[in-house]
């Protein structure tokens, strides 16, 4: 069990429209971790970060947020501890970029308060942080989808909540974007911040993540440090591929190079 902070995730199971989704998640996440959610498409990713955001509530088993089951936080109460970022979320309203990261400071407001300087302070942080500052003024609706998916970066920044959920943070974003958004993620986490990210590339979830947790078929099959999730077996029974793993000779980073359909 974590004490004061964290998340606990004890033999969660996850049933929708008679299917099962998830079967018997066992997670603790401790604070200031990175971690990476990895597995192929249909793993259950999706709806576990939905079942810790309490968006889905589990068919069986219990979530603990700070020693205290999630059922029984309010929202607003859980939007200060908790920030999600959805994957492909679409805003078809004609907001200007800096109302859409202004909407992050929402569960900060009383009900009718208006914001404050130090909200907008606030909110430009979070702008400089994912280099949106200028877009401020453009429409949510004109940008194109890597610059949307900073933004709503943004806005999930300005929430400033503890632990952050990312579903697929780097989709749509060109090399150079995945990796300045991956570092300033790192960086945010080297200060105290917690991040889960559900992430696919398998190379990028090696060189940032201090932790990978490998889902397939909804059920944790690996959970540890890069190397030793992301084994060949594992890769082959979970993704159905032969891969070379090794360390970059400069850098130290394991490295994940698809070989052929196994």
């Amino acid at each position: 069990m974590i004490t004061n902070e964290g998340m606990t995730l004890k033999k969660v199971s996850f049933f929708r429209k008679g299917r099962s989704v998830l079967k018997a998640v066992d997670l603790k996440i401790k604070r200031g971790e990175l971690i990476g959610l990895i597995g192929p498409n249909g793993a259950g990713k999706s709806t576990l970060l939905k079942l810790m955001m309490k968006i889905w509530k589990p068919t069986e088993g219990s979530i603990t947020l700070n020693d205290k089951n999630l059922e029984e936080w309010t929202q607003n109460r859980l939007a200060k501890q908790l920030a999600y970022l959805p994957q492909n979320l679409m805003i078809e309203s004609a907001f200007s970029c800096k109302e859409v990261v202004m909407m992050g400071r929402y569960a900060h407001l009383k009900r009718f308060e208006r914001e404050s300087k130090e909200d907008a302070l606030i909110v430009q942080k979070a702008m400089a942080q994912t280099k949106t500052t200028q877009l401020s003024e453009r429409l949510i609706t004109e940008l194109s989808g890597g610059e949307r998916q900073r933004v709503l970066l943004a806005r999930t920044l300005a929430q400033e909540a503890k632990l952050i959920l990312l579903d697929e943070p780097t989709a749509n974003l060109d090399p150079h974007y995945q990796l300045d958004l991956l570092n300033r993620i790192e960086s945010l986490v080297e200060k105290g911040l917690t991040v889960m990210m559900a992430i696919h590339d398998l190379g990028l979830a090696a060189r940032y993540a201090r932790r990978l947790v490998l889902l397939h078929q909804g059920r944790i099959v690996a959970d540890g440090l890069p190397e030793v999730v992301l084994m060949p077996q594992h890769l082959k029974s979970v993704y159905g591929i032969e891969a070379e793993i090794s360390r970059h000779p400069k850098t130290g980073w394991l490295s994940v190079l698809p070989m052929k359909v196994a």
